[in-house]
């Protein structure tokens, strides 16, 4: 196995403002404590191609519903390195929980970005079963897999990006 990543917390303040941003205000206290709990992503077993990311909080998604969760996590990798992100299968299979876009792409130059490179997701219980989706705190619910990728012979892309959806189309140089 090549090893060509590493995740890492972003910054306390980088969290608060993304967790804010998406949640509402939170007293200084709870926001800390949900930042210390974040737990990196982890591979269960060695034979385990996809890194679990776990809930920073308690989620509850019933029929339909949508959350966007700031997982508190950035990674580094190296060029020529994707990370794609999936809910965790069982989830996926119990529940019809979906990313809303799929499949997310984390590019290895995000990492970069102004905001720390903060890796979100936003999942919908898509049920046709009327299941409610239930997240305990500290549970996977998306797992990351890393995948090299090639390029046409006649690239010439050398904007860098700075920011997360839709930041390639509005680069600078």
């Amino acid at each position: 196995m090549q090893r060509i990543a590493k995740f890492h917390k972003v910054s306390l303040e980088q969290f608060k403002n993304d967790w804010t941003d998406t949640f509402g205000l939170e007293d200084e206290e709870t926001l800390r404590n949900i930042y210390e709990g974040i737990k990196l992503p982890k591979r269960a077993t060695s034979g385990s191609a996809g890194y679990d990311f776990y809930a920073p909080v308690h989620l509850v998604l019933k029929p339909g519903e949508t959350v966007k969760v700031p997982t508190g996590i950035r990674a580094e990798m190296e060029e020529g390195w994707v990370l794609k992100c999936y809910p965790r299968s069982g989830l996926a299979f119990k529940y019809r929980l979906q990313m809303n876009n799929t499949v997310g792409i984390i590019d290895s130059d995000y990492y970069y970005s102004d905001n720390e490179g903060h890796i979100f997701s936003k999942m919908t219980n898509d049920t046709k079963e009327d299941k409610t989706v239930d997240i305990s705190s500290g549970e996977g619910f998306m797992q990351g897999i890393f995948v090299e990728y090639g390029i046409t012979v006649d690239d010439d892309a050398t904007e860098i990006r700075n920011g997360g959806f839709g930041s390639t189309t509005r680069t600078v140089s």
